[in-house]
């Protein structure tokens, strides 16, 4: 009987061992499957709100700087009010900025670090499109996805989904259309000087809305 007790408890720790093993694999998995659906709900969501405020966008649109060389945009949208651009900013935990700080913080669970304040790469990417479409308002936006937290206030052209809704959403698409109407040939002046081959593109997208 000692014998087969000696025999079996040699063999416990193996099978603890694969167990353990086996169950970390599928947490790990869980994770990754999680953060993958997370990633692409937080892109789902974007592109909707795109297409809510926008009549027409373009998407890695690479355009010649105001100074010199090409600037890129992530997003180039046309509403109602003129032509938006948005930089996207996909950061979790909470984050600490001010229009006057050269460097921002995120804080969250188990990380904190810091990049560059982004409102002047804003005002760059604002001037390069206002240089090719004169006549035409242009304004930007620095939107946050919905993991980032702003507890101290929020800095200047910052801004969430919901708020980029609240502020670019229009109720009566076709009311907005005749605004649209004016600034229809700029927009078409701005595609082709992205067309023109100086500056390289990537993803482009122009959805017919």
């Amino acid at each position: 009987m000692r014998v087969a007790d000696e025999s079996m408890n040699e063999l416990l720790p193996a099978e603890i061992s694969t167990t353990h093993v086996l169950a970390g694999t599928l947490l790990l998995l869980l994770a990754l499957w999680l953060f993958y659906r997370s990633r692409r709900r937080r892109s789902r969501n974007l592109q909707d709100v795109i297409r809510a405020i926008g009549f027409d966008y373009l998407s890695n649109l690479v355009i010649p700087n105001a100074d010199e060389g090409e600037i890129q945009i992530d997003h180039l949208i046309l509403t109602s009010e003129g032509l938006l651009v948005v930089d996207v900013k996909d950061v979790t935990g909470i984050v600490f900025g001010s229009d006057k700080m050269q460097d921002w913080t995120v804080i969250s669970r188990n990380r904190r670090f810091t990049f560059g304040n982004p409102q002047p790469a804003l005002y760059d990417r604002i001037a390069a499109v206002r240089q090719i479409v004169r006549q035409v308002p242009v304004t930007g936006r620095i939107l946050f996805l919905d993991g980032a937290q702003f507890t101290k206030g929020v800095p200047s052209l910052v801004c969430s989904l919901d708020q980029l809704v609240a502020e670019f959403g229009e109720r009566d698409k076709a009311a907005a259309a005749k605004k649209i109407e004016a600034f229809k040939p700029h927009w078409e002046q701005l595609l082709r000087r992205a067309e023109e081959g100086e500056a390289p593109k990537s993803g482009r997208q122009t959805p017919t809305l």
